[in-house]
């Protein structure tokens, strides 16, 4: 049975900005803080390593009905009886992610134009991860950011569900969200806290969620 995405806090993991802490304390202590979404992004380590922290990831988020995403590999979500994957624009076509893991999944892909995003529109996806918003110093290969007023342009031009990712902190998560985002996805943010939990929290109410009710 597929999880119901909520969309409003996506913690992206980056290993290299934990400190030496384990992966699994800074999701946990996030997901107690308010994170609803996790997407687990590897690029590093071999594909067995990566299939044993996923499902050691999986099992930390299953009692708290809180989805593991994959980055990019599908046949790493599918051996850890993952939630969903997430491509770019050059990881393999949504379309067969789609075939690959079913209805049920949860498949989100990143755009990084606004032509992208539009055409996007009829393919079998639940989200655009939308970004850079801001420059940010996790993606040093990143397109050129955003910025606010053409997230808000993207918002007006279509209904799809918008993660704006990129640069985001609890500094302008208001301002994001007043731009039409249906959700924040942070890396440095969360995995860099000291505590991740307070960090999540803090997060989620700069970019009003609490108050709107979302």
């Amino acid at each position: 049975m597929r999880l119901r995405p909520d969309w409003r806090l996506c913690l992206v993991t980056d290993r290299r900005l934990a400190g030496g802490r384990a992966l699994e304390d800074i999701v946990a202590a996030a997901v107690r803080g308010g994170v609803t979404l996790v997407q687990v992004r590897e690029k590093e380590c071999s594909t067995r390593d990566f299939v044993a922290l996923a499902r050691s990831l999986k099992r930390v988020l299953a009692p708290a009905g809180v989805p593991l995403i994959i980055n990019d590999r599908a046949d790493v979500a599918m051996a850890a009886c993952a939630d969903g994957v997430h491509v770019g624009q050059s990881d393999m076509d949504c379309r067969d992610v789609r075939q690959l893991l079913g209805p049920h999944a949860i498949v989100g892909l990143s755009v990084e134009t606004a032509e992208q995003a539009l055409q996007a529109v009829n393919l079998p996806i639940d989200y655009l991860g939308v970004g850079p918003i801001f420059a940010t110093p996790t993606k040093p290969d990143a397109a050129p950011a955003w910025g606010l007023g053409q997230l808000a342009a993207l918002r007006r031009r279509t209904q799809q569900v918008l993660i704006a990712i990129g640069g985001i902190h609890a500094g302008n998560a208001t301002q994001v969200r007043e731009a039409g985002a249906d959700g924040i996805a942070v890396v440095s943010a969360l995995c860099a806290a000291p505590d991740p939990e307070s960090a999540a929290r803090d997060l989620l109410a700069a970019a009003s969620f609490y108050r709107k009710g979302l």
